[in-house]
C-alpha cells in the first residue's frame, strides 16, 4: 500500500506535536512502522489519507461497538449540535444518560460524569481515600487506569514493597502510597494486605486485564478480591472504562456475577466521544461536593454532545440479539484464526472475551503481566506490518486488545482469516 501522504502528514506533525501523536501508542513504535493518518470511517471501516481502506478492529480502542458512524448516533449528535456544544451548566441528558448506566449497574446508585478514563479513576481513588480516611492503594501490573501519578507505578523489589514511578515526573512520594501486585495472585495480594492492615484505601483493577492484551481473571480471583475488601474495610474499584458495555450489557461484572464499590466507566458510554464516569454505592457518593467534602469538577463534564451519543449508543445495545450477534462473530473469528494458527509453525495464543481479543507470540496461556512480557514483540511488528498492508488495521501493540462491532460482516471475517493466514507466513 502507498502511504506517501501519511508519511508526509506525520513528518509535519512532528515538527509541532510531540512524537506527532497525542497519545503515545499512535506513533506506532511498537509495530516498527510509522503511523497512518485516518481521514474518514464507516461501518467497519477506516480510510487513510492515502485513500487506503482498512477493516477496522481498533474501533478508537473499544468505544465503537456499534461500528464508526452509525446513522443513530451521528443524527443525535447533529441534533444536539444544533442546539449548543457547552454549555457549563446542567442538562437533562446528562441524568438521562447516568439512569441508563444506573440500570445496568445494580451496585451504582449515583454516577457522576467526568471527560476521560483517567479521570474516573483518578476521582475514583480520591473518593475511596477520603470516604476510609487510608492514604494506600491497591494495583495490578501491567493494568492501565489513565495516567494519574499515582497509577504510573510498577511493583518494588518485595512481595509487600511501596510501589516505585514507572515515568519521570511522578514524586517518589507519590508512589510510596501505590502497592502493586500481581493479576490473577490472590495469595500475593493478600499478603500486601496483611501487611499494610487498616492502610489500604482500595484495591483497583480491570476485571478483565485490557491493557496487557486480553487477560481474563482465574477462577475465583475476583470473588477472593471482594471477599477480602469486605472483610478488611476495603473499597473495590473495578474499572470498566474499556469493558464496561463491552462484555455484557453490564459489563464483566455481570459476566462474573462479582461487584465493585466503586466503577468506572468510559468509551462506550460516550459512543465515540470523549467521556468517563464513575459510580457506586449512595452511602459514598454523597461524600463528593457539593453534597460532600470530597471535591471533584470538570468543565466539559456532562458534555451534550457525549451524553446524546452515549444515549443513542445504549439503547441500541438494548436491543435483543445485540451481544449474542458480537459473540457469534467473535467466535467465528477465533475459530478461523485457531485453524489458521494450528497449521503454523509460529507460536501464538489466542485470548477472547466476548468481543474483546488478542493474539501473544507466544504458547500462552497468558495469565498476567509477567506472561505477557514472554511474547515475541518483533514478531508481533512483522504480523502487524503484513496486516496492515492486507488492508486489515490492529491496535499497533502486542498488549493493545482488539475489538468485534456490529458492523463487521462475514466477508470481514474471512478476509481477515486469510490475511492472517498470509502473515503468519511472513512472520
Amino acid at each position: 500500500m502507498n502511504h506517501t501522504k501519511s508519511e508526509e502528514l506525520f513528518a509535519n506533525a512532528k515538527t509541532i506535536i510531540p512524537g506527532g501523536v497525542n497519545s503515545p501508542v499512535r506513533a506506532f513504535k511498537a509495530a516498527g512502522c510509522n503511523p497512518i493518518f485516518v481521514e474518514k470511517a464507516s461501518g467497519s471501516k477506516i480510510y487513510d489519507a492515502d485513500g487506503n481502506e482498512y477493516i477496522d478492529y481498533v474501533g478508537s480502542y473499544g468505544p465503537l461497538i456499534l461500528g464508526h458512524c452509525h446513522p443513530k448516533v451521528v443524527e443525535a449528535i447533529q441534533k444536539t449540535a444544533a442546539s449548543g456544544a457547552s454549555f457549563g451548566a446542567p442538562t437533562a441528558l446528562e441524568t438521562e444518560l447516568a439512569e441508563l448506566v444506573n440500570q445496568a449497574y445494580p451496585n451504582i446508585d449515583k454516577v457522576r460524569m467526568v471527560s476521560s478514563g483517567t479521570e474516573a479513576t483518578m476521582s475514583a481513588i480520591r473518593l475511596a481515600r477520603g470516604y476510609t480516611g487510608r492514604d494506600k492503594i491497591l494495583k495490578f501490573d501491567g493494568c492501565y487506569h489513565g495516567h494519574a501519578d499515582s497509577l504510573l507505578v510498577k511493583a518494588g523489589s518485595g512481595a509487600a514493597t511501596f510501589g516505585v514511578p514507572t515515568s519521570p515526573g511522578v514524586p517518589a512520594d507519590f508512589a510510596k502510597y501505590t502497592l502493586t501486585a500481581t493479576y490473577n495472585d490472590l495469595a500475593e495480594v493478600k499478603e500486601m494486605v496483611a501487611a499494610n492492615k487498616g492502610e489500604i484505601a482500595c484495591i483497583i483493577l480491570e476485571a478483565i486485564a485490557g491493557n496487557m492484551g486480553c487477560v481474563p481473571p482465574v477462577e475465583g480471583f475476583l470473588q477472593g478480591l471482594r471477599d477480602l475488601c469486605t472483610r478488611e474495610g476495603i473499597l473495590l474499584i473495578i474499572d470498566e472504562v474499556m469493558t464496561g458495555f463491552r462484555v455484557a450489557y453490564g459489563g464483566a461484572q455481570e459476566r462474573y456475577n462479582v461487584r465493585g464499590d466503586l466503577v468506572c466507566l468510559g468509551k462506550i458510554i460516550g459512543g465515540g466521544l470523549p467521556v468517563g464516569a464513575f459510580g457506586g454505592k449512595r452511602e459514598i457518593m454523597q461524600s463528593l461536593s457539593p453534597e460532600g467534602g470530597i471535591y471533584q469538577a470538570g468543565t466539559l463534564s456532562g458534555n451534550p454532545l457525549a451524553m446524546s451519543a452515549g444515549i443513542a449508543t445504549l439503547k441500541l445495545l438494548q436491543e435483543e440479539g445485540f451481544y449474542p450477534q458480537i459473540e457469534e462473530k467473535s467466535a467465528y473469528l477465533e475459530k478461523g484464526l485457531q485453524q489458521v494458527t494450528a497449521s503454523s509453525s509460529v507460536a501464538t495464543c489466542w485470548q477472547r472475551v466476548g468481543g474483546m481479543f488478542c493474539t501473544y507470540f507466544q504458547e500462552g496461556p497468558v495469565n498476567n503481566f509477567a506472561d505477557a512480557l514472554e511474547s515475541d514483540t518483533e514478531a508481533f511488528g512483522r504480523y502487524f506490518r503484513s496486516m496492515l498492508d492486507q488492508g486489515i488495521n490492529l491496535a499497533p501493540a502486542q498488549f493493545e486488545a482488539g475489538f468485534m462491532s456490529s458492523a463487521h460482516s462475514q466477508d470481514d471475517l474471512d478476509k481477515t482469516i486469510a490475511a492472517v493466514e498470509k502473515a503468519l507466513a511472513a512472520v
